[in-house]
């Protein structure tokens, strides 16, 4: 297994879905953006399941074009029955043997990249969307697009948690709109492919999943924190600092992820996420300081130019619907994921970032 994930953790999920794993037993599943922090999860959890649990091994096809894979994701691992392809999923893409899923993970998910790559992040949520959809059409195959919560926007106060129905808030011209809007676009074009040509989608929406396997140079909330406390740098707090998340544990989401993939419902989205707490960015910092018994300063700074602004006040997913329809239940709190979490930078990041 990969040095840049925790064995424990890929053997927690592998434990919490060998009930249902039966189902991949012989299947062959195409993974995008396979190199990414999603993505190596994927990899490692069907090589997981191919060693302990299946009685036929799944085949797995994983692309990466690598644009935001980082050294961690350019090194490609070896396994059997797993295949890595270099491949643009913005670019055509044909397959000769029989594809049975589907999983289009590839995307460009930090604010950071997102600001740098807006055309490319544009292109790989709606044309490689679009190529995706076409692929497992042509094979009858199960498709399962990631999302975002960030399709909501900044949701009215009343619509707190989030609820799937619930149609969002979101700018077409603000600095995050090209996320934004893509993976609503991708949502629409993988709505119209499951009413209209009958392929059987679902869609993810993730909130805020963290853990071992992010890049020290993601430029998200957690690693940045992560990378300062190595460093014994204040942290530093971008806007009010009163801007709430909830935080999900990757072994969490990951389990989240595969029972979507294994048992959701046709051509119906999940919220995938940890409902408690919905904190502060501040408080998060308050958290954190509890759990190393050691002081952490902090200080409230400006959007620096690389990160978009015009952040989601509030964000926080109502999980009732995969909890009814996927039985899926988060065993994590944050303050375990975090020890895991900041125990694994400890080992790993530079604390230059």
């Amino acid at each position: 297994m990969s040095s840049f994930l925790l064995n424990s953790d890929i053997e927690e999920i592998i434990e919490r879905l060998k009930d249902y794993a039966s189902e991949f037993s012989g299947k062959r599943i195409l993974l995008t953006g396979g190199r990414g922090f999603l993505g190596r999860y994927f990899t490692e959890v069907f090589d997981g399941l191919n060693q302990h649990v299946l009685k036929e091994p799944v085949q797995l096809i994983v692309l990466d074009n690598l644009i935001t894979a980082g050294k961690e994701g350019a090194s490609i691992p070896s396994f059997e029955n797993i295949e890595f392809i270099n491949h643009d999923v913005i670019q055509p893409f044909s397959y000769d043997r029989k594809i049975d899923y589907v999983i289009h993970a590839a995307g460009i998910a930090s604010p950071y990249y997102y600001r740098a790559f807006p055309l490319e992040t544009l292109e790989v949520a709606i044309s490689g969307t679009k190529r995706m959809l076409e692929l497992a059409n042509s094979h009858n195959a199960k498709f399962t697009f990631f999302s975002s919560s960030e399709i909501y926007g900044d949701p009215d106060p009343k619509h707190v948690p989030m609820q799937e129905s619930y149609r969002g808030n979101v700018s077409c011209q603000g600095p995050r709109a090209c996320y934004d809007e893509s993976k609503r676009v991708g949502e629409t074009l993988s709505y119209i492919f499951h009413t209209n040509e009958g392929t059987h989608t679902n869609t993810i929406r993730p909130f805020n999943v963290f853990g071992p396997g992010m890049q020290e140079r993601d430029y998200r909330v957690l690693p940045n924190f992560a990378s300062r406390i190595k460093g014994s740098k204040p942290l530093q707090v971008y806007g009010t600092g009163n801007q709430t998340r909830t935080f999900c544990y990757i072994t969490d989401a990951m389990v989240g992820f595969l029972l979507v993939i294994l048992k959701g419902v046709p051509g119906e989205a999940y919220n995938i996420g940890n409902p408690n707490p919905e904190i502060s960015m501040v408080e998060l910092v308050k958290r954190i300081e509890a759990i190393s018994k050691d002081e952490v300063k902090y200080e409230l700074m400006d959007y620096p130019d690389s990160y978009p602004a015009d952040e989601p006040n509030r964000r926080a997913p109502d999980i009732r619907k995969a909890r009814t329809q996927l039985e899926y239940s988060p065993e994590v709190n944050l303050d375990e994921g975090l020890k895991r979490f900041l125990s694994w930078t400890q080992g790993v990041y530079s604390g230059e970032q």
